[in-house]
């Protein structure tokens, strides 16, 4: 059995809107990054006598490892506050990737600040290295607010292990997120001592006042979107299931109906954070796109049960309440800067190029959508894509596999021979990591330039 959701006027008024490309404001974000960071070296170097004795030497590389780490921390942080401008505009994916990288940089100086102080500590004491133990001892116990910051180390280091690739894998999604989590309470923690036993915010109180509104900032953005939007968006659209409709094998299609949910602010190619407050899933919150425009009274997602929670879906029932977090994703119309698109969907990756499908800007003619799939039985959501490209003018494609299983040959000679034009399109990619990166070297081998490929991918 499959459904069919209507083209309604909101996604055709979107075919008809210009093209206004929108610039990610990453450079820029990047180049305050940077900027902040030369404004802590420049407090520590200002801040810091010549050193004549090696204790002191030691002692003064871990305060800039310190003072880097407490300034990654709060970045660190704020990549975790889904601020619409780093979601919606820089892109989810690239926000997680920032997010991992500066993690790893933060626990390597935070290592790096605890060892290089405590021998210090113990150089000026007289001591040898075997003395460390001892002296991170005395220090926790001696010195203002080292116990909280000695705890949320621990934490810290404890996130970092289960964030690395073979362990990430092996354990729940739920777990590691919820750990994860964490990482609020080890900023909190830690907090302190930088602003008790930190020579910097000593001698310079502009630099205090700077450092607390930092953190203060970035825990204003914090609660404010990870806890009032969401609630106040709930409250406002309340979701419920309406029904649960198989559309391929192993693929479902949850509708949800709600108030006014046109006016949540999600676009096509967008995702949100779902949590259905049914038994077994009421912890669980998991990231699916809209596979569909959203109308005033219905959204709807299509998933493929690869887990747990995705094969738990088809059991929902009716009136089962929703609660949604979002919208995310920047793999939307506004990344678009040319007046022929091809999109390229892989398995479950249709979900939201069906969405861009219908309501992208574009003339008849102007749009391409290839399908790549396992077999015509799993082309999911086929009778909607081919009624779009019916309606708009479209050219719809399919590629799967021969009966021999054989796997279809998407490479630069295939692309430009069915699209010989291809090197002046946009296109708009989603799919599997390895079928993503096929499909990006095939596309950039047939002259389609890096900045036009666009795609987010959520591996860690």
């Amino acid at each position: 059995m499959t459904t069919t959701i209507a083209g309604g006027r909101a996604a055709r008024r979107q075919t008809m809107r210009r093209i206004r490309p929108r610039r990610s404001p990453a450079v820029p974000l990047l180049l305050t990054v940077w900027a902040g960071a030369a404004g802590v070296l420049w407090l520590w170097w200002s801040n810091t006598p010549a050193i004549a004795d090696t204790a002191g030497r030691v002692l003064a590389a871990g305060r800039i490892t310190g003072l880097l780490a407490g300034y990654l921390m709060a970045l660190v942080v704020l990549q975790m506050a889904r601020v619409p401008a780093l979601e919606r505009r820089v892109g989810s994916d690239r926000v997680a990737r920032w997010h991992a990288m500066s993690g790893r940089y933060t626990l390597c100086l935070v290592v790096a600040h605890v060892v290089l102080t405590m021998y210090g500590y113990a150089l000026q004491a007289g001591l040898g290295a075997g003395d460390l133990v001892r002296q991170t001892v005395d220090s926790v116990n001696g010195l203002p607010d080292m116990g909280k910051a000695a705890i949320g180390t621990g934490v810290l280091v404890f996130i970092g292990l289960i964030s690395i690739g073979p362990v990430r894998r092996r354990i729940p999604y739920d777990l590691w997120y919820h750990v994860h989590l964490l990482t609020y309470a080890a900023t909190f923690l830690t907090f302190w001592h930088q602003l008790s036993t930190g020579n910097e915010f000593a001698v310079e109180p502009v630099a205090r006042t700077v450092w607390y509104a930092l953190y203060g900032s970035v825990t204003a953005l914090v609660v404010w979107y990870r806890i009032v939007t969401p609630v106040r968006l709930n409250l406002r659209h309340r979701l419920r299931v309406e029904a649960v409709v198989e559309e391929a094998p192993g693929i479902v299609s949850v509708l949800m109906s709600g108030e006014r949910l046109h006016r949540m602010g999600a676009e096509a190619g967008q995702f949100f954070r779902w949590r259905f407050l049914a038994p077994g899933m009421r912890f669980s919150s998991h990231p699916y796109s809209l596979s569909a425009a959203p109308r005033p009274n219905m959204l709807r997602i299509t998933v493929k049960a690869i887990g747990d929670h995705s094969s738990a879906l088809r059991d929902l029932e009716p009136g089962t309440r929703v609660w949604a977090e979002g919208p995310y994703g920047a793999l939307t119309a506004g990344r678009r800067s040319r007046g022929k698109v091809l999109l390229v969907a892989g398995g479950v990756g249709i979900t939201p190029m069906r969405a861009l499908f219908e309501t992208l800007p574009g003339a008849a003619g102007d749009l391409t959508l290839l399908y790549r799939a396992n077999s015509t039985q799993d082309l999911a959501l086929w009778d909607e894509l081919a009624a779009i490209a019916d309606e708009r003018g479209a050219r719809l494609m399919y590629a799967v596999n021969s009966p021999d299983g054989e796997r279809p040959d998407i490479s630069p000679e295939t692309l430009r021979r069915k699209i010989p034009d291809i090197e002046v399109h946009d296109v708009f990619l989603c799919g599997p990591p390895g079928f993503a990166q096929q499909v990006y070297e095939a596309l950039r081998g047939a002259g389609v330039p890096g900045r036009r490929i666009h795609h987010e991918s959520f591996e860690m």
